[in-house]
């Protein structure tokens, strides 16, 4: 497989292509509140064609320069988590903590079955009641070595929080980005139809837990058979400069340990009552790596090139952010996404009820491609789609439950900032993680696919 910049920039110069074969147009744009801020949403019936705006061959160079614009707060975040963490890691106080977790499993082989439920449910319940998404990238670096130590692989590591909280970002019943903004944009009452949601999200949640764990349990029984193997052989070979005798539990390790379960629970806490994002959890972060660093000794000069080599690693992933950042950006220029908007509203209106909402979610899927904020998403298409659910007797519940959906493709997307963060962080590479989750999608698409039929069947209202 090409790298993945090269994957991504194909699609640039793809893109750049559809704007001289797809007629240009736009909806117009009204500013409303959305989500506790005010954001352009499109004004249903008001498509109109504009003059084609195919875009040049500068498009190719200037749209990744301004994708790094577009995507700096997230870029700079990952730089910063990935810092704070290589000063915190070369301690050795997470890879002695990890050890002494294991050895203390180890006694009790029957809660191994245990970790990966547990712990999923409990990621998969931050994104369905809180949306956490973003917010999974710093865990990364805990539960890879924790599988690891468990005999399972880095995979499994990436797959505990990441998957567990996409699982509960897609089947949310509380998600204030998807089901909050969502519904009020349609014209509904605020997390009403909760419990058909709550009962999607065990289902979906219980889905993702299972796959994670049939493949954890083949891993462990035969390690050659992860996609992953080598790398993490030679992962297993990297050990911290400052764990030379991981036998000594002295008291700085104590300290690492200490201020880090500090900055987890300010982090947890942050979220959860000043609404915390991207910009104050990469404060936390860097507050947590300076203190760390001073903790374990080793000296302003030493933490400072810690820093910098933790933050060295993402650099290709930067690269790879602006440039799925580029696509979206060609695709507005050339004025073509609201084209593909008009056009697929108009075909989906030509189906039956069933497979008109079916419809709905398999275009939701598409723009996912493109615009990866749920906030975003539901800005440019729930005006279209709940008018559009109207005219085609679906209820405007069932419209909202079908673009929430489409988040459970968001894990395999190369666009994603999140995704490309993710696999960064934890140096698997794309294709391979796409080629393990793409079952794992294909059965939650299928599952979508069938958990919309009841919805219009029982034309789902409000309450």
């Amino acid at each position: 497989m090409p790298h993945p910049i090269v994957l991504i920039y194909v699609l640039v110069i793809m893109m750049v292509i559809l704007t001289w074969i797809i007629p240009s147009g736009e909806f117009q744009r009204v500013e409303t509140k959305v989500g506790g801020s005010s954001r352009l949403v499109t004004v249903p019936g008001t498509f109109h064609k504009v003059a084609q705006q195919p875009a040049g061959l500068e498009a190719l160079l200037l749209a990744p320069i301004r994708g790094f614009q577009d995507g700096m707060l997230i870029i700079v975040f990952l730089f910063i988590i990935g810092g704070a963490f290589n000063v915190i890691n070369e301690s050795g106080a997470i890879n002695l903590a990890i050890q002494r977790m294991a050895a203390a499993f180890s006694l009790h082989p029957k809660l191994n079955r245990f970790i990966i439920p547990a712990l999923m449910l409990v990621f998969s319940l931050a994104g369905a009641v809180f949306g956490m998404c973003e917010e999974t990238i710093p865990f990364i670096l805990i539960f890879i070595p924790l599988a690891m130590s468990l005999g399972y692989d880095s995979i499994v590591g990436v797959a505990i929080p990441f998957l567990g909280a996409a699982a509960g970002f897609a089947a949310a019943f509380f998600n204030p980005f998807t089901v909050g903004v969502a519904q009020g944009l349609s014209n509904l009452p605020l997390y009403s139809g909760l419990t058909y949601r709550l009962i999607v999200w065990v289902i979906g949640t219980a889905i993702t837990i299972i796959f994670v764990m049939i493949y954890a349990a083949k891993i462990k029984k035969d390690p050659k058979k992860s996609p992953v193997y080598d790398l993490d052989r030679e992962r297993a070979q990297v050990a911290p400069a400052g764990a030379a005798d991981l036998s000594e539990w002295n008291w700085r390790h104590k300290a690492v340990l200490a201020v880090f379960a500090a900055g987890i629970i300010i982090l947890v806490l942050g979220i959860l009552i000043k609404h915390w994002y991207i910009e104050e959890i990469a404060g936390l972060f860097l507050a947590m790596g300076l203190v760390a660093g001073f903790v374990a000794g080793q000296g302003p000069s030493l933490v400072a090139r810690n820093f910098v080599a933790g933050a060295r690693d993402f650099v290709g992933v930067a690269f790879v952010i602006a440039c799925g950042r580029a696509i979206l950006i060609v695709a507005q220029d050339g004025k073509i996404l609201d084209t593909l908007l008009f056009y697929a509203s108009n075909f989906i209106s030509m189906f039956p009820r069933i497979v008109a909402a079916q419809m709905m979610f398999l275009t939701q899927s598409v723009i996912n491609f493109f615009v990866h904020s749920g906030t975003a998403q539901a800005a440019l298409t729930m005006p279209i789609m709940a008018p559009l659910s109207d005219l085609v007797h679906i209820t405007r519940q069932t419209t909202v439950f079908a673009y929430q959906l489409c988040e459970f493709v968001n894990p395999i997307l190369p666009t994603s900032a999140v995704t490309m963060g993710v696999l960064g962080l934890a140096r698997i590479p794309w294709d391979k993680w796409a080629r393990w989750f793409l079952p794992l999608m294909l059965i939650l698409m299928a599952l979508s696919l069938l958990l919309l039929i009841p919805p219009v069947l029982m034309n789902w209202g409000p309450f």
